[in-house]
């Protein structure tokens, strides 16, 4: 194996390890310089006399930003899953072309031998020195094919050499779409972390009775949100019946009930919001976008009054929540961190509309 050649699969193979390493979720990186640890920030400040509706509203707020850096962080590191493979597939491609390079070059070189061999002289000159007729014209034909075959080398190592450029050029940018995705994971990461941090630290500064009243007063706004929706009538009209491939999904969902949610997490332990209902059509046979936000505007839109168990409900106006239907007014989902995916009211959340991903 050729020097040249061999770097370059050293390369490739650097290449595909590197993104491994960039791609793991997780992965800590060294800086050059340690930074000074950060002075820890203040605890979120309590209401006047630990007013506990504000105290439930502040929460819904920090839960609500932590869903929504969540989702940007499900996204990123889908993003980041694609160009990972496609700089392997680069890779590969890089690989194969510098071989078909060498043997292209390796023929070259033995058409430059043959020819030194013969004196110098190319296939037109011998040709005219010959006196034999018969010799003059089967020679004719093979200088014809001799110079079409030249030329075909020629394109091919020309077209190669571009192939090859190209494909470094296409690493580079995957290369780069990579790194800042990596970035904004770690973004993404840094917020959520914020977010729960801040909503714990508030719940942790509540007595033991203040909390069951906390839990109490979340309850009765679902049950208000919930009542004022079915009050609407909408359950009347909701008479759609499941597909075959949506009772799979809301079989997988039912089966997750009480696993606990964990952003990020697509199963089979743990899920976010969006990574139980993409899972659930995953093992349904229908794959369908990683995150809440992708699947609001990938999948086909339906009323709220023609959807069917099986159908995702997107939540706020920021698509940053989404749960199962699975029928009577009834949903499946991974709420928020430190609660358990469970069975909820539809209308317990503003809805934004309902997505179908088997139309």
């Amino acid at each position: 194996m050729g020097t040249g050649k061999r770097g370059l699969l050293t390369a490739a193979v650097t290449v595909v390890c590197a993104v491994t390493v960039l791609a793991a979720p997780g992965t800590a990186f060294a800086s050059p310089t340690p930074k000074p640890k950060a002075s820890p920030s203040a605890p979120p400040a309590l209401p006047p006399n630990k007013d506990l509706e504000k105290i439930r509203e502040k929460l819904d707020d920090l839960y609500h930003d932590a869903a929504v850096a969540t989702d940007a962080y499900n996204a990123a590191e889908e993003k980041a899953d694609k160009q990972s493979t496609q700089i392997v597939e680069l890779a590969k491609k890089i690989v194969k072309g510098q071989k078909k390079l060498d043997e292209l070059k390796d023929r070259a070189g033995a058409a430059a031998r043959a020819q030194y061999r013969t004196g110098g002289l190319p296939d037109e000159a011998q040709l005219m020195l010959s006196d034999n007729p018969e010799q003059f014209l089967d020679g004719a034909g093979r200088v014809l094919q001799g110079q079409r075959a030249t030329k075909g080398l020629i394109t091919e190592l020309t077209r190669t050499q571009a192939d090859l450029k190209q494909y470094a050029k296409d690493a580079s940018a995957q290369w780069d779409k990579l790194e800042a995705n990596r970035k904004d994971k770690a973004a993404a990461k840094k917020k959520i972390k914020k977010q729960i941090a801040a909503a714990e630290q508030l719940e942790g500064r509540l007595e033991k009775k203040e909390k069951e009243k906390l839990a109490r007063l979340e309850q009765q706004a679902a049950l208000k949100a919930q009542t004022a929706w079915l009050d609407t009538g909408v359950l009347d009209e909701i008479k759609g019946k499941a597909s075959e491939q949506g009772k799979k999904a809301v079989e997988f969902a039912t089966n997750q009930i009480g696993k606990p949610y964990v952003w990020g997490a697509e199963g089979p332990g743990s899920y976010d919001c969006s990574g139980l209902t993409s899972q659930a059509w995953a093992d349904a046979g229908h794959p369908i976008p990683r995150t809440s936000q992708e699947q609001w505007k990938q999948l086909k839109h339906v009323d709220v009054k023609d959807m069917r168990p099986g159908d995702l409900i997107i939540y706020f106006d920021d698509a940053s929540h989404v749960a199962m239907y699975v029928g009577d007014g009834a949903i499946i989902h991974a709420p928020r961190p430190g609660r358990t995916v469970t069975l909820a009211g539809a209308g317990t959340m503003p809805i934004l509309g309902v997505v179908r991903p088997d139309a």
